[in-house]
């Protein structure tokens, strides 16, 4: 009776040792242990950081993401922060899937400027009395004239460029010329309202110029190029005004007014 009893101990025993040898190791174990570590966030911000940040979700791991900090703290296993941070570079840079967001629609106006006053000066749409009011109170600009309206539209986090010709100054038959380039890198939201955050906003103009002398029968132009560019955050729904295009006259100047809606 003793030898059955031995054979199946030995036999559980070695069950035992066959199943302790094959079991698969916690993941935990794996992956190591969870440490905190920051990721930084270099290029995206304000809607195109929270869409980062989202992303990230799909780990499963536990991490606060802060936009005013540009920072990601991430609480997880070494390798799975790695992965996070690899995921993060990736997205981290104009063009990526998390830039590209929002619709933007955005009008510029052109508003041609003299300090000589017109006999007859032309009308102003009612939305652009306010900013004609604030350039006569702090310039030396009287008479404003509208030049031009441009409707623009683009995309958060896309590089936008957009070539227009526009009357000739002085009703002349020879036309402007302007290209407008624009980056507008991110929506974002200060005290409940919403910006767009422009990495660039370049305008760029060829404008012909009378050189036409007193005793002269015939009309000649010059072609000047005049340049505008800017950066920074401007609210939605506001009229701004961008700032001076000078030229050859220093009686005359263009002014550059935009206004901006986003579109969910």
């Amino acid at each position: 009776m003793r030898l059955p009893m031995i054979v199946a101990t030995v036999a559980f025993s070695a069950m035992v040792m066959i199943a302790q040898e094959k079991a698969p190791e916690p993941k935990e174990a794996k992956q190591g242990n969870p440490e905190a570590v920051i990721i930084p966030v270099k290029t995206l911000s304000g809607d195109s950081f929270n869409r980062l940040a989202k992303m990230l979700g799909v780990f499963g791991m536990r991490y606060v993401a802060d936009d005013k900090l540009r920072t990601i703290l991430v609480y997880a296993p070494p390798d799975v922060v790695k992965q996070m941070r690899r995921v993060v570079e990736e997205l981290d840079r104009p063009g990526s899937e998390a830039a590209i967001g929002h619709n933007i629609e955005m009008t510029m106006a052109f508003l041609r400027c003299s300090v000589k006053p017109q006999p007859e000066p032309s009308a102003l749409p009612p939305d652009l009395e306010t900013a004609a009011r604030q350039l006569r109170a702090s310039t030396q600009y009287k008479s404003i004239e509208l030049w031009d309206i441009v409707p623009l539209r683009m995309q958060e986090g896309k590089q936008t460029l957009q070539n227009l010709r526009l009357p000739g100054p002085n009703s002349t038959h020879i036309a402007a010329t302007a290209e407008i380039e624009i980056f507008p890198e991110a929506v974002i939201t200060k005290d409940s309202s919403r910006f767009v955050r422009f990495q660039e906003l370049k305008v760029s103009f060829r404008i012909p110029y009378s050189t036409t002398g007193p005793n002269s029968t015939s009309t000649q132009y010059q072609m000047v190029d005049v340049r505008l560019k800017t950066a920074g955050d401007f609210r939605e729904g506001q009229k701004t005004i961008l700032g001076k295009l000078s030229g050859m006259e220093e009686e005359t100047a263009t002014f550059v007014v935009i206004s901006l809606k986003v579109l969910d």
